[in-house]
């Protein structure tokens, strides 16, 4: 029986490998930018670290939904490819940049007024000060970032992943050049210490934000999907990516959310427990970014079935994502378990920090299976255009289930930092269930002429 499944999603496992591999490549490179800034930052003390803590978990709880937005163009241009539309292809490439800068404009924005007033966060003077003039250097990366994951959705979409892992490598590596000139001042370059960090990554996130442009106008292999023969439908695949990203990126809000208020309840308990908090964070990010190239992948894998209107293709594709998820991050659970000292005394020589940190990953053990799941679960429905009852489940899993269970644990249990981290796990796990029976439910039910491109109507 096992051989005669493994048979029967062999094509699929490789297909969604195939997509999501380079996917994946690039996403670690986007995380280990900042594993590589943690691990230099944590170098200096662990003030710094904790404003580091504070400032990327605001950072990235509004950032992330531009990022989660542009998701959708993916799933879109597989569709529209599979249907024959290359001008459709066209639109959705030129659309996805202007979706982009609004998205940076907005977000920009917002990022402003939160670093103007951080005392809101109820941090101690020493953190909110250098979190302040960090989170402003940050925010200035915030445009090429969301230009270059426009792009890249684009391409990937397409089936053409890997440009853009060479790009992210290639900006990783710069910005850890820049960090050893600009944090510890090398070279004769300004010894600008945590302020030094941010402007490495808005550097490096320009790098990648112009190269990926340059590399998408100038490649043949773009070139049927590129040429734009009519723009009759430009403001509706403008609202189309509005449309099914928004709530994409509120699902990711709502989670990202829930984990950088998380870090804000810890930085209420101590300025120790925040800096064992990030880098507890900043390891499971890493495995978490795996499990986002694999649902892209299945996202890609199943709106390109979706474009064929193959049923059997759909519930397949979505469910050799989930299946490759599990097999993953249930190996990273067991890698937390049994080296969680080993890697977290990469980050700091603080033994106080060290024992806490320690502590956390082996909570991250236990939810890295409910993690690679409801992140898996939540690609393969937007593949299918269902992103509206997902966001309904992220923000009951993370806000009604999460956040007030972790601030009991945290604050009337006597469980500290250990509390909050388990009450995301129950969180996650909520997720991970829900999303699963939603995909197996809609798959089998979804109408597939009524998703049919624009042109066909």
């Amino acid at each position: 029986m096992m051989n005669q499944f493994y048979n029967t999603y062999r094509p699929y496992f490789i297909k969604t490998l195939q997509l999501s591999y380079p996917i994946m490549i690039g996403q670690l490179g986007i995380v280990l930018m900042g594993v590589a800034d943690i691990v230099m930052i944590g170098k200096l003390d662990a003030i710094n670290l904790a404003a580091a803590s504070l400032a990327n978990s605001v950072y990235f709880l509004i950032a992330i939904i531009g990022m989660g937005t542009l998701t959708a163009v993916s799933p879109l241009i597989a569709k529209s490819k599979a249907e024959g539309h290359n001008n459709d292809c066209a639109i959705l490439f030129r659309q996805g940049i202007w979706a982009s800068i609004i998205l940076a404009v907005f977000i920009g924005l917002i990022l402003f007024v939160l670093a103007e007033n951080l005392y809101w966060f109820g941090q101690s003077e020493r953190v909110t000060e250098l979190t302040k003039n960090y989170l402003h250097v940050l925010n200035l990366g915030t445009l090429p970032l969301l230009v270059f994951l426009g792009v890249k959705q684009f391409s990937d979409g397409l089936g053409i992943t890997k440009p853009s892992a060479v790009i992210t490598i290639l900006a990783l590596l710069l910005n850890i050049v820049l960090n050893w000139l600009l944090i510890y001042g090398n070279w004769g370059f300004p010894k600008l210490g945590l302020l030094g960090t941010g402007f490495a990554t808005s550097i490096s996130r320009l790098f990648m934000g112009i190269s990926m442009y340059l590399y998408v106008r100038s490649n043949s292999i773009y070139e049927h999907y590129r040429k734009l023969k009519e723009h009759k439908y430009d403001s509706y695949w403008l609202i189309k990516i509005f449309k099914v990203g928004l709530p994409s990126g509120f699902q990711y809000f709502f989670e990202v959310g829930a984990f950088a208020f998380a870090a804000i309840m810890i930085g209420w308990i101590g300025e120790y427990e925040l800096a064992a908090h990030q880098i507890a964070i900043n390891i499971a990010s890493v495995t978490y970014m795996v499990a986002t190239g694999l649902s892209a992948g299945g996202s890609i894998a199943v709106g390109d079935a979706l474009g064929r209107r193959n049923r059997q293709d759909i519930i397949r594709s979505g469910y050799a994502a989930v299946i490759l998820a599990t097999a993953f991050m249930g190996v990273c659970a067991i890698v937390f378990s049994l080296f969680n000292q080993w890697i977290v005394g990469l980050y700091i020589n603080d033994l106080h920090v060290e024992e806490m940190a320690s502590g956390l990953l082996i909570i991250a053990a236990f939810f890295q299976l409910s993690d690679g799941i409801q992140c898996v679960g939540l690609g393969i429905l937007r593949g299918i255009g269902d992103t509206k009852i997902p966001t309904v489940i992220t923000i009951i899993a993370y806000w009604v289930i999460g956040i007030p269970i972790g601030y009991y644990l945290g604050f009337k249990t006597g469980l500290s930092l250990y509390g909050i981290w388990i009450s995301l796990s129950i969180g996650l796990s909520f997720s991970a269930v829900l999303l699963t029976f939603r995909f197996k439910k809609r798959s089998r039910l979804i109408d597939l002429n009524y998703h049919s491109s624009i042109n066909e109507h």
